[in-house]
């Protein structure tokens, strides 16, 4: 098994001890004072809104070491039970029943291999063909390794116990859509001029058609002003279009890719939606959308939200424009952590 390092190690102490504090001191709890300003006394819960985020990260990433930890340990464990059954060690083992299975490639697949990788054309294939046959087999070896200990695990029946840190997500019901008693919601907070979030979207249609039954979703604004000078305005328009009742169909609209967000571009969607044009302009020249974008911001700094797109899948977070099958595994942990709860809770 694979150990920590010291460093990690006491970054992880720290990160959990301050987490334990925050999570145990009870509201309004006399604390001792951690600063002084003159006479005036300064507590741990005033700082605690600086810091909410910063400590949910630091919980994710606890979690992350934990579960690499214990995934790879599960790995060496099945693979030293099944290589003691078998009399021999596990080394020895997974040569015999991985590496030796594998053929040296032939010179057609060697070949398919240099072609699919532009940044070796430069190099004359003979030249290299003994260097990507061993690479091209080690790939094979490792995949074939993969889907061996898979195999070993589902014989002896592993289990993950392990839950991921959860996070109450509030959402705004006028900007959910789906099954409302489905068992999994996914929260976006997203940013109508990032590129991520919009390549992101026919990942999460295609969700919505699957799972149609069992996930929902919902939406939150994260825009990244800093960098996306036109995405607050979207926002703010998005929220104009919920006004009048089409908020979904205004965001698809403004995901549309390649995106027009300046303000004529973004009243021509509103009048594509038949929009009221004087209501919507009127909102949108308004200080009430720009505040509740705002609401949405600060909810998601809290989570510890710093990019975008930002999930969470039943309040687990998951970040970034992941592929499907990332997402479904979340969403079979999600719908499993689910189901234990509901067994631990019929057997109190």
């Amino acid at each position: 098994m694979r150990k920590m390092t010291k460093a990690v190690g006491v970054l992880l102490g720290f990160a959990v001890a301050a987490i334990a504090c925050a999570a145990q001191a009870p509201a309004g709890a006399s604390q001792s004072p951690i600063a002084e300003i003159g006479a005036k006394p300064v507590y741990e819960r005033d700082i605690a809104a600086r810091i909410q985020g910063r400590l949910i990260q630091l919980q994710s990433q606890e979690y992350q070491i934990k579960k690499q930890a214990l995934e790879s340990y599960i790995d060496d464990q099945v693979v030293a039970d099944e290589a003691k059954a078998g009399g021999v060690t596990a080394e020895a083992l997974v040569v015999r029943e991985v590496d030796a299975k594998i053929p040296q490639p032939t010179d057609d697949a060697v070949r398919a291999y240099y072609v699919a990788q532009p940044n070796l054309q430069g190099r004359p294939f003979d030249e290299i063909k003994d260097q990507l046959r061993q690479s091209l087999r080690s790939a094979l070896v490792a995949k074939a390794r993969k889907d061996y200990i898979a195999a070993l695990r589902a014989k002896a029946n592993v289990q993950v116990l392990l839950d991921p840190p959860r996070f109450h997500v509030t959402y705004d019901p006028a900007r959910f859509r789906g099954n409302p008693k489905a068992p999994v919601t996914i929260v976006e907070f997203s940013d109508f001029q990032c590129p991520y979030c919009r390549g992101v979207e026919p990942t999460l249609r295609q969700i919505q058609q699957k799972y149609a039954d069992k996930v929902s979703f919902a939406y939150r604004d994260f825009p990244l002003r800093s960098i996306h000078p036109q995405a607050e305005l979207a926002a703010e328009a998005a929220r104009c279009a919920q006004d009048q009742g089409k908020f979904w169909e205004y965001h698809d609209l403004l995901m549309a890719d390649p995106p027009r967000l300046d303000r004529n571009s973004l009243a021509a969607d509103a009048a594509t939606l038949h929009l009221d044009a004087k209501q919507f302009d009127s909102c949108l020249s308004s200080s009430k959308p720009a505040a509740v974008v705002q609401q949405d911001l600060d909810a998601g700094e809290a989570l510890g939200v710093n990019g975008t797109p930002g999930f969470f899948v039943n309040g687990v977070a998951l970040s970034g424009n992941q592929p499907l099958a990332v997402f479904e595994q979340a969403i079979r942990e999600a719908i499993e952590s689910s189901q234990r709860s509901g067994r631990t809770a019929g057997r109190r």
